[in-house]
């Protein structure tokens, strides 16, 4: 009776055994979205976002990054920084308006980043960080500094700087990070480079070649008035000479 006991025992033991090596093997499961991707409906559960919403679609990137983020063949994902109501609120008085529709396009890009990314990998991140934005010196690019224990990240565009701690949503294939400024792209809103200086003035040319030229009744003074009194100066010397001789005789 004793030794079925043990033998039971050594059994069971073993099917924990390996019951809990089975365990300990099975990857952990991923963080996937239930359905299709749709950052508008994400945005606008959030319930803040009106004028970003309202841009996205104007500009049809809500479509294209839907597109994007739903192509089986894209594995790295995206990131977007998501300004609230607020954020453009706080902007100047007709900045939105002010800019094209390519501009436009590119300040929604600008917010949107071609990788997927937690605060964790924020850490470790390269900067600059490539924007979905471009333009003709190249993408449009942010600075992401995060704190040591990833509680707090600051962006940088160059122009603003803002602190983000709140995460709307983020699954992979798409992280969503409020923003209580908007992200206003260097290339767009930086400081514009100053103006050449303007050439000389014909006027000024003029003046200068007359300095060059010496002073009035130098060496250098070659007038028809300076000739003349030089001719008359020599005809009277050679009269005294002849009517000295004259006497002479």
């Amino acid at each position: 009776m004793a030794a079925m006991r043990s033998g039971i025992a050594v059994v069971a033991a073993a099917f924990l055994a390996i019951a809990a090596v089975s365990h300990a093997q099975a990857p952990a499961p991923a963080v996937t979205p239930s359905g299709p991707q749709n950052v508008t409906a994400i945005l606008e559960k959030g319930g803040q976002y009106t004028t970003f919403i309202r841009l996205l679609k104007t500009t049809q990137q809500d479509t294209q990054l839907n597109s994007q983020l739903n192509n089986s063949f894209n594995g790295n994902g995206y990131t977007m920084f998501a300004p609230t109501d607020n954020a453009f609120n706080s902007l100047k008085s007709g900045t939105l308006n002010s800019l094209t529709q390519q501009q436009q396009v590119a300040l929604v890009q600008g917010h949107i980043l071609p990788q997927f990314y937690t605060m964790e990998s924020f850490q470790t991140a390269s900067n600059p960080i490539r924007t979905q934005a471009s333009g003709a010196d190249g993408p449009f690019t942010l600075n992401i500094t995060t704190t040591a224990s990833n509680s707090q990240m600051n962006v940088s565009t160059g122009v603003v700087v803002v602190s983000v701690n709140n995460a709307l949503s983020v699954a992979k294939p798409l992280a969503v990070y409020t923003v209580d400024k908007v992200l206003l792209p260097q290339e767009l809103f930086g400081a514009k480079a100053p103006a050449a200086a303007p050439t000389a003035a014909k006027g000024d040319k003029a003046k200068k070649g007359d300095a060059a030229a010496g002073p009035a009744g130098s060496d250098d003074d070659v007038t028809p008035a300076g000739n003349a009194a030089g001719a008359r100066t020599i005809g009277w010397g050679v009269a005294a000479i002849a009517a000295l001789v004259g006497y002479l005789l």
